[in-house]
């Protein structure tokens, strides 16, 4: 019972766990957690220490509660990770230090960190539906490029981003990309909007493809059991001819040796 509630992700008093994966998705937590639990915290990782200008016999109480807060925020960032990465950090003497090696480390240089924003910008601009995906499946594919380029301080805005997906959707999909732009203003459809009437129409799709196979199936069924059918009556009018060919073949015969018989 001690425990409960203080996994990670499951209590707003636990920061995120890192233990070296996804770092953009780890570091914009921390920045909600620590802005959420105490901004001044915040401030101090960005922009460094309080500054205590007294020596420690003349420290005042503003003094002691500086010091307080400086440690505080160093501790929040160690318990925020795994012991691999700890021990990356554990000699840095400030939680800005530290912070600047994790992103130093994870985000590279600042031409590391241009080169990453190109490839993603490009995974952007090229950015199609697959073959087989879903709406769902396409919509996380795009938030993962979209989220990694804001993780880079790169944005766009909801009205690129909503065009961008319309024009990543397939011919097939043509008439619902026509009826959504002229039913909806898309400077001010939010994405949430899109992908839910992208779902919808993707369901309905989905139900008269079954609905048609279904239909199809049955018309093969059908047509092999008329098929069959008319098998069984031509056997049935075969039998019948051969049936009346040996009953006319005997009253030939009989007629033959009747007026054989009269001739004697």
């Amino acid at each position: 019972m001690a425990t409960q509630g203080y996994a990670e992700g499951q209590s707003v008093n636990r920061p995120s766990l890192f233990d070296g994966e996804d770092y953009s998705y780890w570091k914009t937590r921390m920045e909600f957690f620590l802005q959420c639990l105490d901004f001044q915290l915040w401030s101090i990782i960005k922009e460094g220490d309080l500054v205590v200008l007294n020596n420690r016999e003349n420290w005042t109480d503003e003094d002691k509660k500086k010091i307080s807060l400086n440690s505080k925020a160093k501790s929040i960032l160690c318990y925020a990770l795994s012991k691999k990465e700890f021990n990356r950090i554990s000699t840095c003497k400030s939680a800005m230090e530290m912070w600047k090696k994790l992103r130093l480390t994870y985000e590279g240089t600042d031409k590391v960190k241009e080169t990453r924003i190109d490839i993603l910008v490009a995974q952007y601009e090229r950015f199609q539906m697959q073959y087989g995906e879903s709406i769902s499946q396409i919509y996380s594919r795009f938030t993962d490029i979209t989220n990694g380029l804001a993780g880079f301080g790169k944005i766009y805005d909801i009205e690129d981003m909503v065009r961008k997906i319309l024009r990543s959707l397939p011919a097939s999909w043509t008439p619902k990309v026509t009826a959504i732009e002229e039913a909806n203003d898309l400077r001010r459809m939010s994405l949430e909007k899109l992908i839910g009437s992208l779902m919808a129409h993707e369901i309905n799709m989905k139900r008269l493809g079954e609905s048609s196979s279904r239909k199809k199936h049955s018309n093969a069924l059908k047509a092999t059991e008329g098929s069959s059918e008319d098998e069984s009556e031509n056997g049935k009018s075969d039998e019948g001819s051969e049936d009346e060919e040996v009953f006319l073949s005997r009253r030939l015969q009989r007629i033959l040796a009747k007026k054989k018989y009269q001739f004697r």
